[in-house]
């Protein structure tokens, strides 16, 4: 990879210049924000056809060794173990207070193998955190350089059949090694079905473009994946989600097992254990303003009674719910219809605490 000033340059950066990209800074990499045909269109066509999203930053790691399963369950809150070869799992690296450091996908390649992914800007974090659990040399750490695709919507299990990759016979949240050096996963960032594919990079950009050949494919940019993942109610960490926030509150205690919850060994485990024994002051909630304002990320929000009760922490507009979606986090009561209001520019906007998702998740279940 290539530095541009302070920022990382996509290896496909290029590619992405070519097609007319309009580039920006996240997590300390130069990405694509939007092409020519701009965020909506992109948005739609992902949610109709196929969308392809460099998500080159985000970082892999190979976990592997007698000891990898162990360590892995001292550095999240699940059970290695029981994931069956070519299973996939949402999880979190925690710190002492159970605050969520990052929130990754564990896939297990074999019996000692498996592989994470992490956020683009806690790559280095990530590493550090596992080393922490390194009590012994019966596994191995190695951070793998790939370019990481993704092709998201209806059409992406065809097209990547046409383009010589038939991963049919996975189901959401498996995957496997398809070539040397290749890894993929039924999963993505968008509540549709798809896949994300990370290969040698000398061998990318052939690749790319035999997708992009096909007319159901086009580049996505990074705005059009915000809107994607946040309609489909998808936490960003750090914004959604921070070292200050802890499953329990984020609604992701659903990815720890129960039996973990009371006797887990992980790390933060007694931190949550307490948390879990009392009630969360806040909880994180869907925000659906009235009318066609969207309400944005920092946005304060007050009950009936003008008392501050929370913030916003991702929004914008849903083009394919057809109206401004937020995600945040209110105190007290967080039903659907519940009716708030958020401070945009000192007035009053009327807001309701929404169900998450906005649209459904098109997920290929087994």
């Amino acid at each position: 990879m290539a530095q541009t000033g302070e920022l990382k340059t996509l290896p496909l950066d290029a590619m992405h210049r070519r097609a007319g990209a309009r580039f920006g800074a996240f997590a300390g990499w130069s990405m694509p924000l939007t092409y020519p045909d701009g965020v909506m269109k992109e948005h739609l066509h992902t949610r109709e056809k196929a969308g392809l999203f460099d998500i080159s930053h985000m970082k892999l790691f190979l976990v592997s060794g007698p000891g990898a399963a162990s360590a892995l369950a001292t550095a999240c809150p699940f059970d290695p173990e029981a994931l069956g070869e070519g299973q996939s799992k949402y999880t979190f690296f925690l710190n002492d207070h159970a605050g969520i450091i990052d929130d990754l996908i564990v896939t297990r390649l074999g019996a000692d193998r498996f592989m994470v992914v992490a956020n683009a800007g806690n790559a280095e974090i990530d590493q550090r955190h596992l080393e922490l659990v390194r009590v012994d040399l019966a596994w191995t750490l190695k951070p793998l350089d790939r370019v990481f695709l993704a092709l998201q919507g209806p059409a992406a299990e065809d097209v990547l059949k046409e383009a010589g990759l038939d991963l049919s016979d996975l189901t959401f949240m498996e995957g496997r090694e398809p070539r040397e050096g290749w890894f993929a996963t039924r999963s993505g960032y968008t509540g549709e079905d798809g896949f994300e594919v990370a290969l040698p990079p000398e061998e990318a950009e052939a690749f790319a473009a035999e997708l992009l050949a096909d007319e159901r494919v086009a580049w996505i940019g990074l705005a059009a994946r915000d809107s994607l993942r946040l309609e489909a109610g998808l936490c960003l960490h750090g914004q959604d989600i921070t070292p200050d926030t802890t499953p329990l509150e984020a609604g992701l205690m659903w990815a720890i097992p129960k039996a973990l919850r009371a006797n887990g060994r992980f790390i933060g485990a007694e931190a949550l254990r307490q948390r879990l024994a009392g009630s969360p002051e806040e909880r994180r909630v869907g925000i659906k303003p009235e009318g066609r304002q969207p309400v944005r990320p920092g946005t304060v929000l007050f009950d009936q009674d003008d008392r501050e009760i929370g913030r916003v922490t991702s929004g914008g507009f849903g083009p394919s719910a057809g109206f401004p979606v937020a995600m945040g986090y209110v105190a007290g009561e967080s039903r659907p219809g519940r009716q708030i209001f958020a401070d945009v520019r000192g007035k009053r906007l009327p807001v309701e605490i929404h169900a998450l998702p906005f649209t459904p998740h098109r997920y290929r279940k087994g």
